[in-house]
C-alpha cells in the first residue's frame, strides 16, 4: 500500500498530457515572496549591535568606576549644569541657540578638564584656595546673570556677560596652573641646589 505519491502524481500528467496555466509559476514564487518572512538582517547589523552593547557596558562600567573611587583630592567642582540647576534655573545660555550652546559647552568641558587636571597639595592649598573663592564669586554671578536672562529675556548684553563670565573663569584656570607649574619648578630648582 506504501507508494510513492510522486510518482502517482507524475504517471497521471503524463497520461493526461497535463500542462500548467501560463504564469502560474511565475504568480506562485511571487505569492511565496510575498508571504514568507524577510530575511535577517546582515552580519553587519549583528556586529554592530554587539559593539553597541560593548560600548554602552565599557561606559557604565568606567562611569561607576569613577564614582566609587575614592579620590583624596578636595572636590574642585565649581561649574555644574545638572538638569536639577537647569530646570530650577528656567533656560540657560546653551537654550537660546546651538551656536550658543557648543560655546558653552566648550567652556564648561575646558574648565571642568582644568580643575580636574589641578594638583593640589599641602604646599599649594592656600593658593588654590584663593582661587577657588574668586571662581566661587563668577559662579555666582552666572547664576545671577543666568537669572537676569531669565527674568527679563535673551539680550545681546546678558549673553555676552554670561560668555565673558565662563571665559575669565577659564582664564583664572590657566593662570593658577601657570603659578602651580611655577611653584614646582622653583621647589625643584631649590631641591636641585642643594
Amino acid at each position: 500500500m506504501a507508494q510513492d505519491l510522486r510518482k502517482l502524481f507524475e504517471e497521471q500528467r503524463k497520461k493526461e498530457n497535463y500542462q500548467m496555466k501560463k504564469g502560474h509559476e511565475d504568480r506562485f514564487f511571487e505569492k511565496l515572496e510575498n508571504e514568507m518572512p524577510k530575511k535577517a538582517g546582515s552580519n553587519a547589523h549583528f556586529w554592530l549591535k554587539i559593539a553597541a552593547s560593548l560600548v554602552i557596558l565599557v561606559g557604565l562600567a568606567s562611569y561607576f568606576y569613577i564614582n566609587t573611587t575614592d579620590n583624596s583630592t578636595p572636590k574642585t567642582s565649581i561649574v555644574s549644569t545638572t538638569d536639577d540647576e537647569k530646570s530650577e534655573e528656567g533656560i540657560s545660555l546653551g537654550d537660546l541657540s546651538p551656536d550658543l550652546k557648543k560655546v558653552e559647552n566648550y567652556y564648561v568641558a575646558n574648565i571642568n578638564i582644568a580643575l580636574a587636571g589641578l594638583e593640589v597639595s599641602d604646599e599649594n592649598k592656600d593658593i588654590v584656595d584663593s582661587y577657588m573663592e574668586q571662581l566661587a564669586e563668577l559662579n555666582k554671578e552666572y547664576k545671577k546673570l543666568n537669572k537676569e536672562l531669565n527674568e527679563i529675556g535673551p539680550n545681546d548684553q546678558t549673553i555676552e556677560a554670561l560668555i565673558q563670565n565662563l571665559q575669565l573663569r577659564l582664564q583664572l584656570l590657566k593662570k593658577l596652573k601657570e603659578k602651580l607649574n611655577q611653584l614646582k619648578l622653583s621647589k625643584n630648582e631649590q631641591t636641585a641646589i642643594i
